[in-house]
């Protein structure tokens, strides 16, 4: 037992020096040799098959355990969202909880540093996936498939900071609708609108909103406010926390960390308030500065064309062109969109602000990264957070 005593303090104090050379910003080298020896001491303190001697039994932190009452629940929440995905016409496929590291690099941006690396068994260097995207760009690149409409429900897995109160866990499902396959102009897109609308509708959860935006227009926003362009990506993941943090938050973080002027931020903060229907797309193909760049009149005639078939499916009034909204993963291309519920719900015997259910948008290049002979393949994406219907059923 003294044994295993010693190890478990020289643990910790292994552990206070990998802490203290990383707060003092150390080599890499040096931090990587005293990890090494972190994690020498903690395989062998593992061999000696310990057990804590303070442990609180729970799940892990971001996770949580359905009884036979929340699993009805759950299973009736799936079986209406199958219902639409199979009336759109969608075949369901499943593919591997865990991918080739190298898959998902750098499809991500900014939220690449949460995804889960699972320790190295000596052979592959794998991750737990992140979203359902990706895996099936590399599943459709590997089977030189072009025209797809699937659906797909399963666990994805995120190094986040949970809010478990407003159903955000490390572990949830996933419920993904997509169509890959070249398609006249904005109906795919209005298609994963209606598709969401109608499985909100039938779940019953509350007053929601569906925010649209483009990425072409945000890059032409961004042009015609003086962001230089190697900084687009970066300031788009900035915007995007623009629903979780006020606007000051947002400018400081613009300014400080991501390299962008003030005027330009200011610029930036005159649009990114805006949000309205087709008057307000025809009143910024009409702005100043957007009118001059290209990329902002491609994003704006094609939100006023998104617009045009949401009235034609009959969803106009949950529709919202938001220029707030930026989603910030690096494989959108095209439309953007986010369902959000505009009341809070009662969880308990407190009121709760969910905000995000749903998100999606289109993204052109994600198989192309995986077969540089297969670009042209199109994607449009639906992807529901599943947990938060469970939370508020």
């Amino acid at each position: 037992m003294a044994n295993q005593d010693d190890l478990v303090e020289k643990i910790k104090e292994q552990g206070d020096i990998v802490r203290k050379l990383k707060a003092a910003k150390e080599s890499s080298e040096k931090i990587k040799q005293e990890v090494a020896k972190l994690l020498n001491l903690k395989a062998q303190l593992g061999a000696e098959d310990v057990v804590p001697q303070k442990f609180t039994l729970k799940t892990p932190k971001g996770t949580r355990d359905y009884n036979p009452q929340q699993m009805t629940i759950r299973n009736n929440v799936l079986q209406k969202i199958v219902a639409v995905f199979k009336r759109h016409g969608a075949e369901c496929i499943d593919t591997p909880v865990f991918e080739l590291k190298d898959v998902l690099t750098g499809k991500y941006g900014e939220d690449s540093k949460l995804i889960y690396d699972l320790k190295d068994q000596g052979g592959e260097i794998l991750s737990l996936r992140y979203d359902l995207t990706v895996p099936l760009a590399r599943y459709l690149a590997m089977n030189k498939i072009n025209t797809l409409k699937r659906y797909h429900i399963a666990k994805v897995y995120r190094r986040d900071n949970p809010a478990m109160t407003k159903g955000r866990y490390r572990e949830f499902y996933q419920c993904d609708f997509d169509i890959a396959g070249q398609y006249d102009p904005m109906v795919p897109d209005a298609e994963c609108l209606k598709a969401v609308t109608e499985i909100l509708n039938s779940l019953d959860i509350g007053k929601y909103v569906l925010k649209v935006n483009h990425r072409r227009l945000l890059d032409g926003m961004f042009e015609a406010c003086g962001v230089p362009n190697d900084k687009f990506r970066s300031t788009c993941s900035t915007v995007d926390k623009l629903d979780k943090s006020p606007w000051e938050e947002v400018r400081t973080e613009m300014i400080n960390e991501k390299g962008v002027s003030p005027e330009a931020a200011d610029r930036i903060g005159e649009y990114v308030r805006l949000n309205g229907g087709a008057e307000l797309v025809d009143k910024l193909l009409k702005d100043e500065k957007l009118s001059k760049v290209s990329a902002a009149i491609e994003g704006l005639e094609g939100i006023k064309l998104l617009l045009e078939y949401c009235v034609l499916f009959g969803i106009q009034d949950k529709i919202l062109f938001d220029l707030s909204l930026a989603r910030g993963l690096d494989y959108y291309t095209g439309v953007i969109y986010e369902a959000v519920l505009t009341e809070p719900i009662k969880i308990g015997n407190e009121e709760q602000t969910v905000g995000s259910i749903a998100g999606g948008g289109r993204y052109d290049n994600l198989v192309g990264m995986f077969d540089s002979k297969n670009k042209q393949v199109i994607f449009y994406n639906s992807s529901l957070n599943f947990t938060p219907f469970v939370t508020i059923v």
